[in-house]
């Protein structure tokens, strides 16, 4: 399985990981407890798949999403909880 992200640029699940971590801000009973915003990390720097002309616009607008490894990491906290 693939993520497409464009006509004929798909992202190979090998560069792409998913994690659960703490998300800030307000969370009751559960706050500092349950991971409950979704992070995910795509290795721009070793990805194989995208031309190199496609690395560099990415880099470009990652902003503070690009890591000093070269990964972008894209955080979603809006629903808050692991049950979908």
């Amino acid at each position: 399985m693939s993520l497409q992200v464009a006509a004929g640029i798909e992202i190979p699940d090998s560069d792409l990981s998913l994690s659960f971590v703490r998300a800030s801000g307000p969370g009751g009973q559960n706050v500092n407890k349950v991971a409950t915003a979704v992070q995910l990390r795509f290795d721009l720097a070793h990805s194989a798949v995208l031309p190199d002309a496609v690395k560099a616009r990415l880099r470009a607008l990652s902003g503070r999403r690009l890591t000093a490894e070269g990964a972008i990491l894209i955080i979603a906290r809006n629903h808050r909880t692991q049950e979908h």
